[in-house]
């Protein structure tokens, strides 16, 4: 078993991070839509509960999960959906069955590339919207206003994939490739026909880059309507991005 149910090793600033991103004002998530995750000591994480909702959510809705068993699942070829669910099992718990979320693998992919103490995936209308379109792949490629590139950089887009044992899979692949290119894990992951990941060293940086992409889908969407994007030139925003100034109010902004 990979997955056990230990509310006292549940951070209440998850519990607080993950019942902001629920807020329906915020339209980040509804029903039993996305899930977040800490990074513990070690090789252990702590998840959101398949099902939970996570406007509700409680230190009784997460339960941790050791990384390695899964990480080896991502690399097996022959790893099943079924071999996932038995690994996400965390037992019965007053009458009902505990499992980790069918996404926790997408979590797993980011620690497996590069340690991260904060994941947040969530749902939004606006950026679900723009990653159904036909441009899907461009729509974000560029920024389009400043405070975008500031906390959003160079988001990473993934092709769709089926929610579970798939997606985690693809996710770890585009991770492992970007993080070959550049060092660095990228702080916002699109999933086509999906959601988003918000990768972060703080639970707040977590919280501003889902509610920055937010923000970004909707800028689009104006844009889109009134002719076209017209996106700033990369060379201003690589400009911008390294001054001194901005630099430390990224940090500021955690």
């Amino acid at each position: 078993m990979s997955a056990v149910l230990d509310p006292d090793a549940v951070p209440a600033e998850l519990v607080e991070l993950t019942r902001a991103l629920g807020a329906r004002g915020r339209d980040q998530a509804i029903l039993a839509e996305g899930n977040t995750s800490c990074r513990l000591d070690g090789e252990r994480i702590v998840v959101k509960t398949s099902g939970s909702n996570m406007e509700r959510a409680t230190a009784a809705d997460f339960v941790v999960a050791d990384t390695a068993p899964l990480v080896e699942m991502l690399h097996d070829p022959g790893a099943t959906q079924a071999d996932l669910t038995a690994a996400l099992d965390a037992g019965e718990h007053d009458g009902r069955r505990v499992r980790a979320s069918i996404e926790t693998l997408v979590h797993v992919a980011v620690q497996a590339v590069s340690p991260a103490r904060w994941v947040a995936h969530t749902h939004p209308t606006a950026v679900v919207g723009l990653l159904a379109s036909v441009g899907a792949e461009r729509v974000f490629a560029e920024a389009v206003y400043s405070d975008e590139a500031v906390v959003l950089a160079d988001p990473l887009f993934v092709p769709y994939a089926e929610p579970g044992l798939a997606l985690g899979k693809v996710v770890h692949r585009s991770l492992r490739r970007r993080f070959e290119e550049t060092g660095e894990l990228p702080r916002l992951v699109l999933l086509a026909n999906h959601g988003i990941v918000a990768i972060a060293d703080s639970a707040a940086g977590a919280q501003g880059i889902c509610e920055m992409a937010v923000k970004s889908a909707t800028v689009r969407q104006i844009a889109l309507a009134a002719g076209g994007l017209r996106p700033i030139a990369a060379e201003s925003v690589a400009g911008y991005v390294a001054r001194g100034d901005v630099v430390e109010r990224r940090s500021r902004l955690g």
